[in-house]
């Protein structure tokens, strides 16, 4: 039952290229760096890769990107990085665009043994009726597109409506980061990492989570697990310093108050105005 691995790099040394990858995370809040890191380390290439997103330059997975070690990326959003657009448009890369709900639920249903479902969204859009680029030559021009997929009405409470079938999603590895999570798998998420690491640990045949902070079986209230152990084969303690590196994708800041403000609530508290 105890399932802690010595290192990231032994965690991740039997993907193979090739493989199918869902990778937890929302922009760069809660992604599994150091796994990531450890498979640019270990070489491995022409992977396909499941993820809301694709970081950003230089970070997350845009470092795999950037070494060209991805040959697929199924994902919802694309901003923030140029390498994803370049490599995209050139053709170097093959994108499969998804609504983020879709997305979400295709990975929910791979890690419940659902193999398709049908969902209102993309309904009189090409994602329904196919024709989205999911591949480009290096002259533009689309090589590879998105097949029209099945349709269904349904009859619900406004009346009949138009459903679109959309197939789950099962990945070779899931990868991972948790903020707590014990010998037997069970991880806790915090905040806004809680919103596709779930998802991702569901829907891999082997899932490899990263953890901040390591604790023994039966610390954890079991009211407070998000993602069970059943769902986690391999456990990765990070040091401090790798849990502490974390980025921030786009800084802002709000201006200092000006000198008179200031010089109010300084006051206000000498005087014991203070709330």
């Amino acid at each position: 039952m105890d399932k802690v691995v010595t290192s990231a790099a032994d965690a991740v040394a039997d993907i193979p290229d090739g493989a199918t990858i869902a990778v937890g995370g929302f922009g760069l809040c809660g992604i599994p760096s150091v796994l990531i890191d450890a498979l640019l380390e270990a070489g491995t290439t022409d992977l396909e890769a499941v993820s809301n997103n694709c970081g950003v330059d230089e970070w997350g997975l845009g470092r795999l990107l950037f070494q060209k070690r991805l040959r697929r990326m199924i994902s919802s959003y694309v901003g923030e990085n140029k390498e994803f657009a370049r490599q995209y448009l050139s053709g170097e890369l093959e994108v499969e665009l998804t609504p983020q709900g879709t997305l979400a639920e295709r990975m929910r249903a791979g890690g419940s043994g659902i193999p398709a479902f049908y969902t209102a969204t993309g309904v009189g859009t090409q994602v329904a009726e196919g024709g989205l680029p999911w591949k480009y030559d290096t002259e533009g021009n689309v090589i590879v597109s998105s097949p029209p997929k099945e349709t269904k009405v349904f009859s619900t409470a406004e009346g009949d409506k138009e459903y679109v079938l959309e197939e789950a999603i099962v990945a070779d590895f899931g990868l991972v980061r948790a903020w707590k999570g014990d010998r037997h798998g069970n991880l806790v998420y915090r905040q806004s990492a809680r919103n596709f690491n779930p998802l991702a640990a569901m829907c891999g045949r082997v899932t490899i989570a990263e953890v901040e902070h390591l604790v023994e079986p039966g610390e954890l209230d079991p009211a407070e697990v998000h993602t069970p152990g059943v769902y986690v084969q391999r456990v990765v303690e990070l040091t401090p310093e790798q849990a502490a590196d974390k980025r921030i994708e786009k800084v802002t800041t709000r201006p200092r108050p000006d000198s008179s403000a200031e010089a109010l609530v300084d006051d206000a508290a000498t005087h014991g105005l203070g709330g």
